[in-house]
């Protein structure tokens, strides 16, 4: 498997995730993704092979593994043409904020039934003005008599019209003041009244679709805050860090599978008498691209071992969320270019990866924050914001 040399544990994850990919195969996810149908039967298959749950606690459903089998899971995954980016959101970030700040009935309530695909949640933190300053939420929640209320809208929020609860990011109009924002989390039901979403028409060939959330005073108790109202900003690291670190993983397989499908058809189609992946022009793009999204493999690898440590991984995640994304648009990129036309064939199916690539270019964090953020914090510079 490339630079990488894994325990027998993470090749039977592997082997257990290829063969459901394989059972499914690379048209049906874009089939679904081209109709807008979901994907429950494969999802309902990963849960009860406990691969969605392979990072939650034992005790709560979950395998008792780490992020380092998530990224396993994944990665392979995306290297069978299915980049799930659902599986980002529910089982990954909300899992992981729910295992560490959750109350006890919320952690029986919600990681079970999302370690074993029954139910899914998804994470709201964008709005449409603050970008990539969370500090700048602006929807609100505020104290009532019997819990809170919750007013504002969320943007581009993936796979909302498939979870039955939001993972929801606030700004706590108690423990706020003009000058800062302090964050409070909360579990809203999709059903709550008061909570609408509207799908953005995007280009992106997906199951896992994209969205605006408005919320009119939603109502909610105090059992649907995560964690100590006000402490926010911290419990929600602890679901970007997976998320950079799956963003990883999740390009590293669209890597390996454009490489993959290149290499094959550079191998069999004949222009005059030999094989094009004789020439250097398409050979040596194709094995510096393998390069690359090897390197981000190793990458992201390291960033999923630092954050199981419980060490400082946002440099090492945000590192690995750069590297992949820009080695696997540049693989998706040579592997169209070396099946010539028949690289926009949907029969050979690389180019309905393309936007989902693109996005990861710039989300869950754009290339030029990442910078920002190695810039500032690995090389000392002077903060520009």
């Amino acid at each position: 498997m490339g630079l990488l040399r894994e325990s027998d544990e993470h090749k039977a994850i592997r082997d257990s995730v290829a063969k459901i990919a394989e059972r499914y195969g690379v048209q049906y996810f874009v089939e679904r993704g081209r109709s807008g149908r979901d994907i429950d039967e494969l999802w309902k298959d990963l849960g009860a092979t406990g691969l969605l749950g392979v990072h939650l606690p034992e005790e709560y459903g979950g395998g008792g593994g780490g992020m380092t089998e998530a990224v396993v899971v994944v990665e392979e995954l995306a290297a069978h043409g299915m980049p799930l980016l659902i599986w980002v959101i529910s089982p990954a970030i909300c899992g992981s904020i729910l295992a560490r700040h959750g109350s006890h009935e919320m952690k029986q309530t919600w990681l079970p039934v999302i370690a074993d695909g029954t139910r899914k949640m998804a994470f709201a933190i964008t709005e449409p003005d603050a970008g990539s300053n969370s500090h700048n939420v602006k929807t609100t929640a505020t104290r009532t008599d019997t819990g809170w209320s919750i007013s504002g809208s969320k943007y581009y929020i993936s796979a909302v019209d498939q979870c039955d609860a939001i993972l929801l990011v606030t700004r706590d109009a108690e423990h706020s003041t003009p000058e800062k924002s302090r964050l409070s989390l909360f579990v809203v039901p999709t059903d709550a009244p008061g909570l609408t979403f509207q799908q953005i028409d995007t280009s992106i060939v997906s199951p896992d679709k994209q969205f605006t959330v408005f919320l009119d005073d939603v109502q909610v108790g105090d059992d649907a805050l995560i964690g100590a109202a006000g402490n926010g900003l911290r419990q929600v690291f602890d679901g970007l860090n997976p998320e950079r670190i799956l963003v990883g993983a999740l390009c590293g397989g669209i890597g390996r599978y454009a490489i993959a499908k290149a290499a094959a058809y550079a191998n069999e189609r004949q222009v005059w008498s030999t094989p094009i992946g004789a020439h250097q022009g398409i050979a040596h793009p194709l094995a510096e691209s393998h390069i690359a999204v090897e390197l981000s493999r190793m990458a992201t690898a390291e960033s999923a071992r630092q954050f199981d440590a419980e060490e400082a991984a946002g440099e090492a995640a945000n590192i690995a969320k750069f590297a992949a994304s820009e080695a696997a648009l540049k693989a998706l990129d040579q592997a169209i270019q070396t099946h010539g036309g028949n690289g926009l064939s949907h029969e050979y199916g690389l180019s309905e990866l393309w936007f989902v690539t693109r996005l990861m270019r710039t989300a869950p964090v754009s290339r030029e924050m990442v910078l920002n953020f190695v810039a500032q914090t690995s090389l000392g510079l002077p903060r520009s914001y």
